[in-house]
């Protein structure tokens, strides 16, 4: 049972600064705030100047800033082609691949096919598509998101709301796992949440990747994807129809198929080593300093790129320096407060590198925290604020998941308003951002979004394109009431000493579990 609901400290917005943040980290001078640039030392010099301004202490021991080792893989060989038995594929036409093991050379070669229907192992479904099969060395090829989403049947796993096992970063992760080479995930639009443009871009792109001790030897080899006509083409060549097996792929109890088939390909990179940098201070807590909750938000966006000849910056004003501006903000506002207002527990107030190629930063601060994560009671994630008017609800990502759903209702309560359910469950966005990292860890957390939700014109024209700029005439009554909301579940949070629990079932609960909790 959670401790009842205390009488927050009134928040107060600190509009003017606010709008300054926002401004300053969304100009043309900080260049898009790419990791690895010009604009990640111009973000970082400004954020942790602000942390030190408002009073916070460094995170890391003596440190604002945490390293966060980092690569840049770039594909060479944008002519290679995929060869699947005697058919040859076209990069980009017909597939993408790329890697994240620090080789400037992957080879597959003669590497058998197996179809292994979507990809999943998750004992808390009764689902293991690897059963019964050995796919060392080999290329399976699997279908995207999982088969709740396909079926529609509530009944089956989630429905239609995507659970972790459909995302992209599940399929890699588990192939690698079983021992895969390489892996191809079938595209389709409507499962996959994107068009095979998204697809394309990113798999032909320098990327950023994570730097484990061991060049990351033990992630899949080859991470691809493929068109659905090249499923068609090749199943067809075995013999079987391709949509008609996917069927059969969405009922529990489904075997792999070997496809007879040997598959090949090179793949050549640029390797370039740097490091980036996750920023946080804390406010340490008045009765127990060695309990934590965590409020974040990603300052890095898209950079610059060069388009027709001519500079383009991708600013990011509303993803992601709103987010990080109303981090600033509840920071002001604890900090402001004093006695029993004051709050018990500590409040880390960060802001991630690389969310945008991967949750990179979070990964690297869940997996190497300043602080065991059992002294981590919650992590709540802004990734973008309503700038305009405010409304009557507040979106709620996921259900069911943890108890942080019921410090959100009862927080938006307070304010008259409700908890709207996910408007698009189906595209797994609860898995796409930095909170997700410290789920893994066993952290509880909490996602505070709304792109594309009050500003119908946002995800058409402006998310990760040039046009996310300020605009001084945002109204920002949206921001002072979601801030308000979430400074609401701060302050419980860090007065009540509850430990958040997860509802469901799932890897995230066994690891908490790990940690006491």
């Amino acid at each position: 049972m959670l401790t009842p609901v205390l009488q927050a400290a009134p928040y107060q917005f600190h509009e003017q600064a606010y709008r300054n943040d926002v401004k300053t980290l969304a100009s043309d001078q900080f260049e898009g705030r790419a990791p690895l640039s010009k604009g990640e030392m111009l973000t970082l010099t400004y954020l942790e100047k602000s942390f030190k301004d408002i009073g916070l202490q460094p995170a890391f021991g003596k440190n604002f800033l945490q390293k966060v080792p980092m690569a840049k893989i770039t594909p060479l060989n944008k002519d290679m082609q995929l060869s699947i038995g005697d058919m040859s594929f076209k990069l980009v036409d017909d597939f993408i691949a790329r890697t994240e093991q620090l080789a400037e050379e992957v080879d597959v070669k003669d590497s058998d096919v197996v179809f292994v229907g979507y990809g999943i192992n998750a004992p808390e479904y009764g689902w293991n598509d690897y059963a019964g099969v050995d796919v060392k060395g080999k290329t399976v090829i699997v279908l995207v998101n999982d088969p709740g989403f396909a079926t529609q049947d509530p009944n089956v796993f989630k429905g239609n709301a995507m659970t972790y096992y459909g995302r992209w970063t599940y399929k890699y992760e588990e192939a690698a796992r079983q021992g895969a080479k390489a892996v191809f995930i079938v595209h389709e639009t409507a499962p996959a949440a994107y068009g095979w443009n998204v697809v394309a871009a990113g798999g032909t792109s320098t990327r950023f990747t994570l730097v484990d001790d061991h060049d990351n030897m033990s992630k899949v080899g080859i991470m691809g994807w493929i068109q659905h006509d090249v499923a068609q083409k090749l199943f067809a060549k075995a013999g079987i129809d391709f949509d008609q097996i996917k069927h059969t792929a969405e009922k529990p109890g489904f075997k792999a198929i070997p496809l007879d088939m040997k598959a090949n390909l090179t793949l050549k990179n640029r390797i370039e080593r740097a490091e980036s940098h996750n920023v946080a201070g804390v406010l340490r807590g008045t009765k127990y300093p060695d309990e934590y909750v965590i409020m974040h938000a990603h300052w890095d966006h898209l950079g610059k790129e060069l388009v027709d000849g001519k500079p383009v910056i991708y600013n990011g004003a509303v993803d992601n320096a709103s987010g990080v501006a109303g981090v600033l903000d509840l920071a002001r506002h604890f900090k402001s407060l004093t006695g029993d207002d004051a709050p018990d527990r500590s409040v880390i107030f960060a802001n991630f590198t690389a969310e945008e190629t991967g949750l990179i930063g979070a990964q690297y601060f869940a997996e190497n925290p300043p602080m065991p994560t059992k002294q981590i009671a919650a992590f709540l994630n802004i990734d973008g604020m309503n700038m305009g008017q405010g409304v009557d609800y507040i979106l709620r990502y996921g259900d069911g998941v943890s108890e942080l759903e019921k410090y959100m209702a009862d927080a938006a309560a307070k304010q008259g308003r409700h908890v709207k359910p996910d408007p698009r469950p189906q595209n797994g966005l609860m898995f796409r951002s930095d909170h997700f990292a410290f789920a893994k860890e066993g952290v509880p957390g909490l996602l505070f979004m709304s792109l594309g939700d009050t500003d119908p014109d946002y995800i058409a024209h402006k998310y990760h394109q040039a046009a996310d700029d300020y605009n001084p005439s945002w109204k920002l009554d949206g921001v002072k009431q979601d801030l308000t909301l979430i400074s609401d579940v701060i302050d419980r949070l860090t007065h009540n000493r509850d430990w958040p629990k997860w509802l469901e079932d799932s890897d995230f609960k066994k690891r908490r579990a790990q940690d006491g909790r």
